[in-house]
């Protein structure tokens, strides 16, 4: 029996954000306690983001699922936490160990994906895991993204250094995404010959972009929008506990993080981000803006593409 107050059902073009790790000082990574994912959820619906993935990062398998296994706990005793996670966008730990191309995720946790594993955790989930991103150089990315394509799971290329051998590969195993991108590569990359490059010219892949204006500059974002056929973008956060937060010092998993007055969220010692700490309705008035749209055109990108994308009805 849920317990929580239900908020009104969302309107099919109210935000949906694929990628949110963290919000209003909470981090999803480190079993907040239901209150706490409750508030979260409070702050989310006042920025118009009713619908989201909570977002679990490169771990352990066994710790991904005991975290999965808590918050389904939470979404069976609270209706607004289950109407507002919809379900769960796995980003590791099938992914590249690279220097670089991993970005903030933790190079000893790095695996192969591994079908049987995958499942184990699907079962904490209660089948709640709609989008694995992945690097398909991984030995058995092309087996693992078949079998998941066919469970219903959407699979998204990222923190990868693929060939462009391995990406067709992929999509023809049932890719249909890439997450972030244009960031979760290294600052310095070959002119021509470089993974943004590969996976930008992919019209079969919806590019999912972050609009804070750091992760991707403004005209860098206006160029990835204008090189991708209609209805392959998709807005996104990659929201960490800093977002809807002040200036401070957040974490995501086992980092602790820097957001200045600038909101820009700083790894220490690193030139790398970590999550943003953008809010969805700000990325999309930046959109508006930056990319010479309507408003509604941005919104739309917000919230029934990554619906459709992700195989969501609109109800």
């Amino acid at each position: 029996m849920q317990t929580g107050s239900s908020s009104p059902k969302p309107a099919p073009d109210s935000l949906f954000d694929l990628q949110v790790n963290g919000f209003a000082g909470v981090d999803f990574q480190r079993c907040p306690t239901l209150s706490e994912v409750r508030i979260a959820c409070l702050r989310l619906h006042e920025c118009g983001m009713h619908r989201i993935l909570a977002t679990f990062i490169t771990d352990a398998p066994n710790a991904i699922i005991s975290k999965l296994r808590i918050f389904e706990s939470y979404r069976t005793k609270d209706a607004l936490i289950s109407d507002t996670i919809v379900g769960y966008h796995l980003e590791g730990p099938y992914l590249s160990a690279e220097t670089g191309y991993r970005g903030a995720h933790p190079a000893e946790a790095m695996k192969n994906p591994d079908w049987r594993e995958f499942t184990l955790m699907q079962e904490a989930a209660s089948g709640h895991i709609r989008l694995v991103t992945l690097a398909p150089e991984r030995e058995g990315s092309s087996e693992f993204i078949a079998a998941a394509s066919a469970s219903g799971v959407r699979i998204s290329l990222g923190h990868t250094n693929a060939s462009d051998v391995q990406i067709d590969e992929a999509i023809r195993a049932g890719a249909t995404l890439c997450t972030h991108l244009g960031n979760g590569c290294p600052a310095e990359l070959h002119r021509h010959d470089n993974i943004i490059q590969r996976l930008l010219a992919r019209d079969e892949l919806i590019a999912c972009l972050i609009p804070d204006g750091v992760h991707l500059p403004s005209a860098t974002l206006r160029n990835l929008f204008r090189a991708k056929p209609p209805n392959k973008v998709i807005l996104t956060t990659d929201a960490m506990a800093a977002a809807g937060a002040p200036p401070g010092r957040y974490t995501i998993g086992r980092l602790e993080l820097e957001v200045g007055l600038d909101r820009v969220v700083r790894m220490p010692g690193s030139p790398y981000f970590a999550g943003s700490s953008l809010q969805l309705d700000e990325g999309i008035a930046n959109a508006s803006q930056w990319l010479g749209i309507t408003h509604a055109d941005a919104s739309n990108m917000a919230s029934r593409i990554p619906l459709t994308a992700l195989g969501f009805s609109f109800a």
